[in-house]
């Protein structure tokens, strides 16, 4: 997540939907359409160089063993058939062990056992990664320093961010992994079956064509509103929102993704529909019970989409190629209804 570098980064993912982690050595399972292991005979023959916001990377071959770091790149690889050898530890919207629901279920479908999970630390773990042995190393939705860059560089080729930290959108981020595996083809399907599916949604859910939206998240340092660049607003647009035109004048603040409003001026962020975020379903109500809260129209009229849960925050926090459809029908059942109240 974001706020910033989002309220990952700021919470440890909320810190690490929200950010990213990583770690150490591990067995890796072979994947239906890699009987290889990891890479392998699945990829593409050939050499592969791929430019990014720190230079170029040349990866001679498709990898055999991979260490994903940050967000999103580790479920991409999964998703294009490459099971990691070691992925991050998630603080936020992951289990006891750090892995994230749609990582369980993605690897019990291929039949595939759990990659190492790196240490739950917010700094950049050198030796747990060495110690993974990769070939290849994808930070492609991450933080990562120049500096970090090159220490991981001469661990093995290292794939970083094509921009900016904390800003890959998310089918960017499947077209990235899939060239780096040497997997692009089969990333072009992926996001086409992902699009297929979403447009599928849309068109299931007229009531949500032509809304507009407002996103925000109430927490304890500021008051969070989303912009149409944040992946999670980008997203919804998608399914046929549009962004409501409030924002553009309430918007401030340098951060492409989000802007801070003061809870006096709430009543102002008017929409169709308010999308909001909260870890617990008691957070949600304490925000929406507030005086703040009953100053908005939206709130009046029942117009809220209450996304609440960690898991479920981060499969839309941006959405990944496994959290996207994971987290899809939960996502759109709450819009529509909330779009059915504005119709009200």
């Amino acid at each position: 997540m974001r706020i910033g570098r989002r309220l990952r980064a700021q919470r440890s993912v909320r810190a690490s939907v929200l950010a990213g982690l990583l770690f150490v050595l591990a067995a890796c399972g072979n994947s239906p359409d890699s009987p290889d292991g990891p890479g392998g005979s699945g990829g593409e023959a050939g050499p592969v160089t791929v430019s990014h916001a720190f230079g170029d990377t040349a990866i001679p071959e498709p990898p055999d063993r991979v260490v994903t770091w940050g967000w999103g790149s580790a479920d991409a690889a999964i998703a294009l058939g490459v099971v990691p050898a070691a992925i991050p530890f998630q603080n936020y919207g992951g289990d006891e062990e750090g892995v994230l629901p749609w990582i369980r279920d993605a690897l019990d479908e291929q039949g595939a056992d759990t990659p190492t999970v790196l240490p739950n630390v917010t700094e950049v773990p050198f030796e747990a990664i060495a110690a993974a042995e990769p070939d290849l190393i994808l930070a492609v939705y991450s933080g990562i320093t120049e500096q970090e860059y090159e220490l991981l560089s001469q661990i093995a080729p290292t794939v970083a961010y094509p921009d900016q930290p904390w800003a890959t959108e998310w089918r960017d981020t499947i077209r990235i992994v899939g060239d780096a595996l040497g997997r692009s083809a089969q990333a072009a399907e992926l996001l086409e079956d992902i699009d297929v599916r979403v447009v599928a949604k849309a068109a299931e859910n007229p009531v949500l064509q032509g809304k507009s939206v407002a996103m925000v998240w109430d927490t304890p340092e500021a008051f969070y509103v989303y912009k149409p660049a944040d992946p999670r607003f980008a997203f919804t647009l998608d399914l046929g929102f549009v962004t409501a035109d409030s924002l553009d004048d309430l918007a401030s603040g340098d951060s492409t993704f989000y802007f801070t409003l003061s809870k006096e001026r709430l009543g102002d962020l008017t929409s169709d529909v308010l999308v909001t975020y909260s870890d617990t379903p008691e957070e949600s109500a304490a925000f929406l019970a507030s005086p703040e809260a009953e100053l908005m129209d939206q709130v009046q009229r029942g117009a809220v989409a209450e996304v609440v849960g960690t898991a479920f925050i981060a499969s839309v926090s941006p959405p990944t190629a496994l959290s996207l459809t994971w987290g899809l029908d939960s996502y759109v059942e709450l819009l529509s209804a909330a779009a059915e109240r504005a119709e009200g």
